[in-house]
Order: C-alpha cells, then structure tokens, then sequence
C-alpha cells in the first residue's frame, strides 16, 4: 500500500512487510560499517556513537615553542572538524599545570612526559592514575650556560667537567620540573661527561619563562629547558647553547597531550577527538612553508609571549649556538614528521621511569611495562591515528642510542637503570 506520494505505509498487521524493512535496515548498516576501516570499526564507541561527550575543553599549556599543536589546534579549527572546541589555558609553572591535571580544572594540557609519570607513581606531587593521549613534539629542547662560564672555557660537557674539577664551588643549573623532561636531560649530560648532578651541582627549579631572568641576575650558571627560551639567552647576551637536546637524543620525546586516566574512562570520544585534532595541527606545523606563521602566531602575548625572530629561527632549524657556530639542523623540533612523532611508544614512558629509579626519585624497580601500557593510551591513539590517516609503527617500543654511546630499546629497563656509572 502507498501513500499519494508514492512512499510505502507500514501496514500493521504485515509481519512479512516488517521483516523486510528491519532486514533492509540492518543491510544498508553492515554496508555501512563495511566502509568504516576495521581498526576503526573494532573500537568500543561510547553509546554506540563516536560523537564527543563534551563539546569544549581547556587544555592547558605553558609559553614554549611546543605549545604549538595546542594552539593551531584552536586558532586553526581542527578541533571543530571532530566535534570539539579547544580552549588553550595559559598556566604559570608546570606545578600548577600537574595541580589543574589532578583536580579536573584542565581536562587535558600540553606537559612534560616525566611529570605524568611522576604524578602515576607518587613521586612528582599527588599520586594519581594518568594517561599520556599523544607525543607531541620530538627534539627542540637545550642546555644554556651563562657567559660567565664561557669567559672561563666552559663551553661544552667536557669543558664544563673540566671546570667543575679544577675550581670547585656551588654550580648551580636549573631544570623545570623534578621529574619532567628537562631535569632528565640535564642529569643525562651532565652524567655523560662525569658530573654527577646531586652531589657535584645544585639543581634548582624554574618555570620556562623565568629562566631568563633568573640567569640574568646570576642565580645560576645554567639552564635546560625548551624554546624559545634558549634562543633569547642568546639575544639577550646573558648566555649561549651548549648543547640541543636532539644531540643528547635524537628525536627524543618531549611534550605529550596529558590529561588524568579517569578523563578517558569517562570521556573516551573526548579523548580521541583531542587527539585527532592535534594530529591534524602537527600535520600543518610541520609542512614547512607555514612554519613562519605558525611562528608569528605563537609569539603573541596570549601564548608564548616573546619576540617572533626567538621563535622562528629554531623552529626553521637554523641554529646559532651564540658561541661562533651557525648550522642547519636536520633534527630540529618535529611535531609529525609522517607520523613518527605522535605515537605513544612505551619505551618512551618506560625510558623516564628508569631515569627515576636512576636518579634515587623511584627507590624500588616498578614493573616498568605494566605502568608505561596503563599510562600510555596506544589503542585510543591508534583509532584516532587511523581517522586521521596517520601512519602507525609496527612495533609499541622503539630504538635509540644517546649520547653517551648507551642504547636504549626498553627490552630490560632494570638493568638499563642500574648499569650506569653515574647515579644516585
């Protein structure tokens, strides 16, 4: 039977005419999820849908050059292609960002890989489960050292242990959290060239912004920390780079979209739409012909706060040291880089806690897998790599070897902790 328009009314007494219809439904679905790529169909939606639970976040940040996805994710419009909209927070020190982490006040920020960790095991303020949704940025980070230790012949690892053996005092170096990045590159260096950081220095903590400043009045002879903060060392005439974190280890990870393990298990749509969206903004940052006005945008007073020429030459990967070399970096910071960047690989969370338990901060071996695969949230990033179209690695561990000579594959992470001759 039809209607004037010649559709079909249900009649209600023909069960043949219903199973037709249901059976005709349920076709045209399993057509449909047929297209849905089987990485992305396998996954569990929320209520049967792939929509986000909420449609706004804040996701905070601190001024950094790293900041960068956060920020293009939101100024961009990325975010809204997946359903959400991003509100970048401005935080003062990484303490406050872990604080707004812990109590729900940020439902996800850009952050220090080491702190989520520390935050897991108690060890970096109040213990809490976490998750690491993304890497965002490899590479990009450094070591200045003030021009007093310049005048003096420290200009390099050696130079500086050198100078530390022969005129002994309170050397005092700075990093911007206890068990953040930036203390482990710092600890890491220094170690590799004999300096033990705990008994032969004095390490302080600084938030990003205020290293400046605080070199500037002598507080300390050195800092590691991210962009641009290194570069204005080197404009400001207040110190020099001795080091770039890529040459410590090569497309190390850094940054990572952060957010608190119960967020996730709340709001897994959520979670994977950030992810999504910041995927897209690290595509863009990274096709260099907009690296410039990625550049210009970031150095605003609302984000990073600094003059555009600190920013951008770096992020182009041409390098001053402020000591005489100028060269082309191949490993400058890479926010994609055909996808290597983002994934959450667990040799990478797995590789700080043994810097932990290296440096006396974990007193006891944790089970260093079983943490990195509860923290590090693969199968989210997976789905959200797949909707992107961002390539995956066949493997969850990776290999690298850092300056020292020592490589690191996370096949035996105690072992790899307790083998070093420098330590806690």
């Amino acid at each position: 039977m039809a209607d004037h328009d010649g559709n079909d009314i249900l009649e209600p007494n023909n069960p043949r005419r219903l199973f037709i219809k249901k059976a005709a439904g349920v076709s045209a679905a399993a057509a449909l999820m047929n297209m849905v790529p089987a990485g992305v169909r396998s996954a569990a939606w929320a209520a049967g849908s792939d929509a986000p639970e909420l449609k706004e976040v804040k996701i905070g940040f601190i001024p950094l050059t790293d900041c960068a996805s956060v920020v293009i994710a939101a100024v961009k419009g990325f975010d809204r292609k997946y359903g959400i909209r991003i509100t970048p927070s401005k935080e003062a020190s990484w303490a406050a960002v872990r604080d707004k982490l812990v109590n729900g006040e940020l439902h996800a920020a850009h952050v220090l890989y080491g702190l989520i960790y520390g935050v897991q095991l108690g060890i970096g303020g109040p213990k809490k489960d976490m998750a690491v949704l993304a890497s965002i940025n490899n590479n990009g980070q450094a070591i200045s050292l003030s021009n007093q230790l310049k005048a003096k012949g420290a200009v390099d690892g050696a130079s500086l242990a050198k100078l530390i053996q022969a005129e002994p005092r309170e050397y005092t170096f700075a990093q911007t959290f206890p068990t953040g990045t930036h203390a482990m590159w710092l600890y890491y260096w220094l170690a590799a060239y004999g300096v033990n950081p705990f008994t032969q220095t004095k390490v302080i903590t600084v938030p990003p912004p205020q290293m400046i400043a605080n070199m500037r009045v002598d507080n300390m002879d050195g800092y590691c920390v991210g962009e641009p903060w290194n570069a204005r060392a080197i404009r400001d005439n207040i110190g020099f780079t001795a080091v770039t974190s890529q040459e410590i280890w090569q497309d190390h990870p850094e940054k990572v979209l952060g957010t608190s393990l119960e967020f996730v298990q709340k709001y897994p749509n959520t979670a994977r739409a950030m992810i999504m969206a910041i995927l897209d903004a690290s595509k863009y940052i990274d096709d260099m012909k907009n690296r410039s006005e990625v550049a210009k945008i970031i150095s605003a007073k609302s984000y990073v706060n600094t003059d555009f020429d600190s920013i951008e030459d770096r992020m182009l990967g041409q390098y001053d040291n402020g000591n005489g070399k100028k060269w082309k970096d191949a490993n400058y910071m890479k926010f994609y880089n055909d996808g290597k960047v983002g994934y959450p690989y667990l040799s990478d969370g797995m590789w700080f806690l043994t810097q932990h338990k290296r440096w006396g901060l974990l007193k006891e071996h944790p089970d260093y897998l079983a943490v990195a695969k509860q923290v590090n949230q693969i199968k989210l990033y997976k789905e959200a790599a797949t909707q992107t179209k961002t390539p995956l690695p066949k493997s969850d561990m990776r290999t690298s070897k850092l300056i020292d000579g020592v490589v690191w594959d996370g096949k035996n992470p105690a072992k790899y902790a307790d083998g070093f001759k420098i330590k806690a």
